[in-house]
């Protein structure tokens, strides 16, 4: 893998400073990356589609979700509220650098940045594993441990035997807030026929609503990780951006 300029920085939101990274040189095309869940800023992932999108004249800025890398003080969770609310900062930010904006988003993160860039102007978004209905995964969540929304509401958080835990203020925030990402094309989108977050039923759906192009990879898992994974995804990754 070639060596990309990397400048490290933090964009300022409220009383927080998000953790950065600005990869490749300057340029008026900026695709803005998104990690998923239990990753960071410059993961095996988002570094291959940052030296893509650098060869192809992008500049890539990369960030880390609350409760994430350098995020983790501080904060046990990744509340939607508070990812929304940091990715229209690094939205705001890109803006000021470049006039051209992308996006490329995985799992979770497509979901959080479908919620915060739905009204804004973006040229193209790629999606990996995307999360498009956040609500069934939690309700699943609290049927398969025998929790009710009763009692969510009740308790307001329920610590699980797993690596999440259920709080009402994030299930009700989903619950009022669907995904809606009407006008924003094009959309592609790379999906594992092994995915066992997001059921093809609900990718198939999203992708006839939106007019997604979705490519299958056979034996792709939710996390791609396998040397086979991985040369899958740099492929259509130089294929699809734009």
């Amino acid at each position: 893998m070639r060596k990309t300029h990397k400048e490290y920085l933090h964009i300022a939101n409220q009383n927080s400073q998000i953790p950065a990274i600005l990869w490749g040189e300057k340029s008026n095309k900026i695709l803005i990356a998104v990690h998923g869940n239990f990753s960071h800023k410059e993961d095996t992932i988002i570094a291959i589609m940052a030296e893509i999108a650098v060869a192809q004249g992008y500049q890539v800025l990369s960030f880390d979700l609350p409760g994430h890398g350098e995020q983790v003080a501080g904060n046990d969770e990744c509340f939607p509220q508070t990812c929304v609310s940091d990715l229209k900062a690094v939205y705001n930010y890109a803006k000021a650098l470049a006039e051209d904006l992308s996006l490329f988003a995985c799992s979770i993160g497509a979901y959080f940045s479908m919620l915060a860039y739905h009204e804004l102007e973006i040229k193209q978004s790629l999606f990996l594993s995307p999360v498009v209905n956040l609500e069934l995964i939690i309700e699943n969540m609290m049927r398969s441990f025998n929790i009710s929304e009763e009692r969510l509401k009740l308790e307001k958080r329920i610590e699980l035997p797993i690596d999440h835990n259920l709080y009402w203020d994030y299930y009700s925030y989903v619950k009022k807030n669907p995904v809606s990402f009407t006008g924003q094309s094009p959309i592609a989108i790379l999906y594992g026929s092994a995915d066992n977050m997001t059921q093809w039923e609900l990718i198939s759906e999203f992708a006839k609503n939106y007019q997604a192009e979705v490519e299958v990879i056979e034996n792709g898992e939710h996390y791609f990780h396998t040397k086979q994974q991985l040369d899958a995804f740099s492929k259509w990754a130089e294929e699809k951006l734009l």
